[in-house]
């Protein structure tokens, strides 16, 4: 039942959609400003240098002999390639100092979109709170100003935290890659293993983690508290092979609109299924919070849905505003 009420939040919520299209174009604007003031000057450093000089003619001549199908000038080429390919990585070496810098600046930047991007994250949410709380359409704008603060402080935690996750699944999958490649294992066989382990380790943060946004709009909660709460296996219970197997189907199907928006639309449609992406997750995240929490919800315009039994309301919390837990 979360996976249906999933989408038909979604579909209800299908506005935001376009709202936070606009706010990630902006921030992508704004990182490729700032990526392209750490890059630029850095490349500029060694653009003139014999080992790009001659990187650069041996990619030139072996593309050549590639696309002439020249297999011998292809085999030749090859190794021009590789010696001046490690020519440039001792060039590199060389200048270590300058490529520590570069790269630190780079995840910084890259910190900072993520952090620009988690706002939206939020805001997003909290005008999903507002549609199934009330059925109320909320300005982006205006929620992105009213919840400027504690989304800051959300993402000031969330963003360093899924960074640093991040780097170790990629190592993870990449340690499992290679020993597999060690081993004589084909090809294929390395890539699925590979994407299998970036899928499940992703789906396992979400998991341990989805309660977090909701406990912080809906629940009114500190970070803290938050934390405590989503990250609390016992407080899953029964419920966690649920969160996790409706999480694997999301993932594997987000994953596959988003190829399929690649492969059908030419990259087009990845400005409609991307943030749509995030929707979908946040809209999961709020609809198995109120179901397991018992929290009755607007699904759509005429449709609410209420728990068995549903908490009763006293005159303090109805003025309030808020339901007894």
């Amino acid at each position: 039942m979360k996976f249906k009420h999933t989408f038909n939040v979604f579909v209800d919520n299908f506005i935001v959609t376009y709202k936070l299209l606009l706010y990630r174009l902006i921030v992508l604007v704004l990182s490729l400003c700032l990526y392209t003031a750490v890059i630029l000057p850095f490349l500029s450093s060694i653009s003139d240098t014999t080992q790009v000089t001659a990187l650069a003619d041996a990619t030139a001549q072996f593309g050549t002999a590639f696309v002439n199908l020249d297999f011998p000038a292809m085999q030749t080429g090859w190794a021009v390639l590789k010696d001046a390919f490690f020519e440039l990585i001792d060039m590199l070496f060389a200048r270590a100092g300058s490529v520590i810098l570069a790269v630190v600046l780079i995840m910084l930047v890259y910190v900072i979109q993520k952090f620009l991007l988690g706002l939206g994250n939020y805001t997003a949410g909290a005008m999903i709170n507002d549609r199934m709380a009330m059925h109320a359409n909320s300005a982006f704008l205006g929620s992105i100003i009213k919840n400027f603060g504690k989304a800051c402080l959300y993402n000031a935690i969330y963003a360093p935290l899924s960074f640093i996750y991040g780097l170790l699944t990629i190592a993870a999958a990449g340690g499992i890659a290679a020993g597999l490649w060690q081993m004589g294992v084909p090809v294929l066989l390395i890539i699925f293993a590979f994407a299998t382990t970036l899928v499940f380790l992703n789906v396992i943060l979400m998991v341990f983690t989805s309660d977090w946004l909701p406990s912080l709009i809906y629940g009114k909660t500190t970070n803290l508290k938050a934390i405590a709460y989503s990250f609390d296996y016992t407080a899953k219970g029964k419920n966690f092979l649920d969160i996790l197997s409706n999480y694997v189907v999301l993932v594997l199907l987000v994953i596959a609109m988003n190829v399929a928006a690649v492969l059908l639309t030419f990259g087009a449609g990845l400005l409609i299924t991307m943030p749509a992406s995030y929707i979908i997750l946040i809209s999961f995240e709020f609809v198995n919070y109120c179901d397991n929490n018992e929290i009755k919800y607007f699904m759509d315009k005429n449709t609410i849905v209420k728990p068995e039994k549903e908490p009763t309301m006293t005159r303090e919390k109805f003025f309030k505003g808020d339901l007894e837990k």
